[in-house]
Parts: structure tokens; C-alpha cells; sequence
């Protein structure tokens, strides 16, 4: 794809090499400025295709802790890691989430996509093998969405300001797990 723009930017060079009126001598003095000019400019101007999603930024590992409330009215405190792979356009997220506590422990994972201020996707729990869907909004910084499978809802919260995360769980009563609060850092 380079190789091609180059090519293009020389094609162009040439006309403004005969706009000019440039004895053969000058031709080639010309034409390495301009190729060194081209250069410099390809390797410090921003990437074209940079990231601009909402997921962009989270990409990487992230570890913290909180507490997880139980069905049972226990409450725990959990150590947590979550590591996110985020599509080249920002658009899309491929999350891992591993939690414990003392007696309680869940490993989550999801792949989300974002289009026109929505996210939807799909997630599993792996260590009791449940799974569904999550819908919701999304906007720099702040994620909302409802997740849901034949025998688990939750409302979850992720907010994002710089290196530090915020993710809150809510469940209905009844359930095995009532709540889930963490907040996470960037690992360094």
C-alpha cells in the first residue's frame, strides 16, 4: 500500500518536474528532496487507519480487585485481571476477565462490537460453562450493557478514565451471584 503511494507521489513529482522547466541536472537533486520529503512525512504523520472506537485505549492488561456479593448475602473480596485485544479501528473487543475470591471464582470472556453508539456481542463463563448475549451503549469512557443467557441477567458498567477502570455487576435477586464491584488499573 506504501509502495503504491510512493509510486503515485513520484508520478506527480514528475509532472511538477516538467511544470518547472528543470535542466536534467537539477531533475535529480529535485527528485531526492521530494522522495526525502515523502519519507519523513509517511514516518511522523499520525497512522492513517489510526484507532478512533470507543474500545480504543483499553488494548492490553489491566489488574485490581473489589468485592463480589453472593446470592447467599455474602460478600467477598475478589483480585482480578483482565486483559483486551482491540480491533485495529477501535470497533471491536475481545475481552478476558479472571476473578477470585476465597470461595468464589469466574473467568469471563466476550467479543463485543460497536457500530453507531451500540455494542453488541457474545460471552461465556467457562467455569460454569453459561453463555449468551450483551447488548447496550456505549461512549468515550462509559459502557452500559444488559447480559444475558437462559439462566443469568446482569446490568454491567465499565467506566474508563486514562489507567484506571471501573466495572460494576448488577444481578437480580435469587441468583447464585448478586453483585460485582472492581476497579482495575493498567498492569505495568
Amino acid at each position: 500500500m506504501i509502495v503504491k503511494f510512493i509510486a503515485r507521489q513520484l508520478g506527480a513529482m514528475e509532472l511538477m518536474e516538467q511544470l518547472l522547466m528543470l535542466p536534467a541536472s537539477k531533475l535529480s537533486n529535485f527528485r531526492g528532496l521530494y522522495i526525502s520529503l515523502l519519507l519523513t512525512s509517511l514516518l511522523f504523520s499520525p497512522a492513517v487507519h489510526a484507532q478512533s472506537g470507543p474500545f480504543t485505549g483499553l488494548a492490553g492488561s489491566w489488574v485490581g480487585n473489589g468485592s463480589i456479593s453472593l446470592g447467599n448475602g455474602t460478600k467477598e473480596r475478589i483480585r482480578c485481571r483482565a486483559t483486551y485485544s482491540v480491533g485495529a479501528d477501535g470497533n471491536g473487543l475481545r475481552q478476558n476477565l479472571r476473578c477470585a475470591s476465597d470461595s468464589y471464582r469466574f473467568d469471563l470472556s466476550s467479543n463485543v462490537n460497536y457500530l453507531a453508539g451500540q455494542v453488541s456481542g457474545m460471552w461465556s463463563e467457562t467455569s460454569r460453562n453459561i453463555g449468551g448475549t450483551l447488548i447496550g451503549s456505549a461512549r468515550a469512557g462509559l459502557f452500559q450493557v444488559i447480559v444475558t443467557s437462559p439462566s443469568f441477567s446482569a446490568n454491567l458498567s465499565l467506566t474508563t478514565q486514562g489507567d484506571r477502570q471501573s466495572v460494576v455487576v448488577t444481578a437480580p435477586p435469587g441468583g447464585q451471584l448478586s453483585g460485582v464491584s472492581i476497579t482495575l488499573a493498567r498492569a505495568k
